[in-house]
């Protein structure tokens, strides 16, 4: 069965059963959104695999938001439209899309470019996977294998919850992660309590680490109503 989760961006019902329909008959797990607001809390809650985009959505124009995800996220990105020029290609490609599937397509070519892009995905992993023993960020490094953390060479003791925290934030430095995100990756559900609990773990956090950096930028940016993000120092 496929592991990867597939969010399908599309807002003609006909072609979204179509694609949604393959996806459910070839075991891909899938969210959906018929609209670009729809679309850009769906990707930054629940942090898709793979996105696929109708750049044709009636309130945010799909080139946008292609340039809206690339600001916090790398995650790959098919465009699927109905737009066939050259230009609309190039554009689309220029604002960090990683394909472009013509409509009307075929369901073995879009099937294909899902393979290749899983392809890639597992590729990416693998690579970090192999280099990742440790993380450095400014004076900051992680060494996963003791489970310790260090500031400018000084050990920071950290309680198991603030550890997995800092950890989820290192594996996803520069991206915005959700209130939402972040508490369903450290225990599973996202109630309130959860929600409260973060921000909690999250101020003593920031107090040991930041307060001991020589950097006096912090390394740990909230944003207010939103989540939380690592910075690269």
């Amino acid at each position: 069965m496929n592991k990867i989760t597939i969010l399908v961006v599309e807002d003609d019902s006909s072609v979204k059963n179509l694609i949604t329909t393959t996806l459910e008959t070839h075991n891909y797990k899938y969210l959906s959104a018929k609209n670009g607001k729809t679309a850009l809390m769906e990707a930054s809650t629940h942090q898709p695999d793979i996105i696929l985009l109708d750049l044709g959505l009636p309130d945010i124009d799909g080139i946008e938001i292609i340039k809206r995800i690339r600001s916090w996220s790398n995650v790959p990105i098919i465009v699927i439209s109905a737009r066939s020029e050259d230009t609309d290609k190039i554009d689309a490609l220029d604002s960090g899309a990683d394909d472009y599937l013509t409509k009307p397509f075929s369901v073995e070519e879009l099937l294909a470019r899902l393979r290749v892009t899983q392809r890639r995905i597992s590729a990416m992993k693998n690579i970090e996977q192999k280099e990742e023993t440790e993380f450095i960020n400014g004076d900051m490094k992680i060494d996963y294998a003791a489970g310790s953390v260090f500031l400018g060479g000084k050990e920071v003791h950290l309680t198991p919850i603030e550890y997995k925290i800092l950890c989820l934030m290192a594996h996803n430095v520069g991206k915005v992660l959700t209130h939402n995100y972040i508490t369903n990756k450290i225990w599973g559900s996202s109630f309130e309590s959860d929600v409260a609990s973060l921000r909690v773990f999250m101020a003593n956090l920031r107090k040991k680490i930041d307060k001991n950096s020589n950097y006096e930028n912090h390394f740990i940016q909230t944003l207010v109503g939103i989540g939380y993000r690592m910075n690269k120092l």
